[in-house]
């Protein structure tokens, strides 16, 4: 696949960037402002990782050229090692062109709430459901996203029955976004006595966090309504009127929060999780991609429905969207996500990119 052209487009897109920021206009337009200082970041770093790209290309073409006229043994091992050192280099570069010559999407730098359900698979699927909360939290801690748990029901055996957390960082969204779906994991459960592996599957989903110009909600078009919260608990949250269900009566999306002590922080997070939602299928309507019950993230929950399986047996992890394996099931559990989500980023962007291609 040849981006050179598109690369092309893109140095004339700079050039035309740079000469709107010099504007004074544009300069005393905040908004205006920002949008184009992001585009500048972005395609300055595409360039200039274009540009070395080419070098270090060029260099392996060097380099190989050097090997076939020298004869001295030492002087052929240090070329060798920088050729793997060039190598390494190449997949860097090749990995972020592919990533900074798509434009970023409209959420990609949103806050982000994360909401993981069990679904089939009775109380292993409750326990899998915290192992990717625990997942995706100690990832967010290495990469200095900053997490606050808005609600959590959490099962007899340790497990959750559900759990909602936002993300705040950068590019929350554009990172997780290829989340979204079905989780499938096999492997055998601690209440397992017979040895047998089990199939559970977990849904999660991925929201863009919504804010108040995004979303209007008329008070009349809620209905809240105030219980005492179920489940394991301190001792204020089962023996109060804390939880708090709002019902987004034009829609009927209903969200719900009983985490806090407080009743009036437990609604503002309901509130928040019910304007995301009312988000996601606002776009879900414009793209025609979603149904209203947000089937295209989450399905149906069934085992056959996945994005994902975490195969232990075989310390495996399989994204079938992408075709892509792994083999470091430990690690990934324990939060080291990155390459997984750069070769998933990887794979999407040059899917996009023939497409583009192929119609332009």
């Amino acid at each position: 696949m040849d981006i050179s052209p598109l690369i092309e487009k893109m140095r004339i897109q700079l050039v035309s960037v740079e000469n709107d920021l010099q504007n004074p206009e544009v300069a005393s337009n905040r908004e205006i402002f920002t949008n184009l200082s992001r585009d500048h970041q972005r395609l300055t770093q595409l360039i200039s990782s274009w540009d070395e790209l080419q070098d270090v290309k060029q260099q392996l073409i060097d380099n190989q050229e050097m090997l076939g006229a020298e004869s001295d043994p030492e002087m052929r091992e240090l070329i060798q090692m920088d050729q793997e050192s060039l190598k390494e280099r190449q997949e860097e570069l090749e990995l972020k062109v592919l990533v900074l010559v798509l434009p970023p999407g409209e959420h990609d730098s949103r806050n982000t709430i994360v909401e993981i359900r069990p679904a089939a698979g009775g109380d292993e699927a409750a326990l899998f459901s915290h192992d990717l909360y625990r997942m995706y939290t100690r990832y967010a801690e290495t990469i200095g996203w900053r997490m606050e748990l808005l609600d959590m029901t959490v099962s007899d055996l340790g497990g959750v029955r559900n759990v909602s957390f936002s993300l705040t960082g950068e590019n929350v969204y554009r990172v997780l976004q290829f989340e979204a779906g079905v989780h499938r994991v096999q492997r055998i459960p601690t209440t397992e006595t017979s040895g047998r592996i089990h199939t559970s599957t977990v849904t999660v989903a991925i929201m863009p966090e919504a804010n108040d110009v995004d979303i209007e909600l008329n008070p009349e078009d809620l209905e809240i309504k105030v219980s005492r919260a179920s489940g394991p608990g301190g001792q204020s949250v089962n023996t109060t009127d804390s939880a708090v269900t709002i019902t987004h009566i034009p829609t009927g999306i209903v969200a719900q929060c009983q985490n806090e002590k407080s009743q009036h922080k437990n609604k503002a997070a309901a509130m928040r999780v019910l304007r995301s939602r009312i988000l996601e299928q606002k776009q879900a309507e414009e793209q025609a991609k979603y149904s209203a019950e947000r089937k295209s993230q989450v399905g149906t929950g069934d085992r056959s429905e996945r994005i994902r399986t975490y195969n232990y047996p075989q310390s495996r992890i399989t994204d079938h969207r992408f075709a892509i394996t792994w083999h470091n099931l430990t690690d990934v559990m324990d939060g080291s996500l990155q390459k997984m989500f750069d070769d998933i980023a990887a794979k999407y962007s040059q899917q996009r990119l023939e497409d583009e291609l192929s119609n332009a």
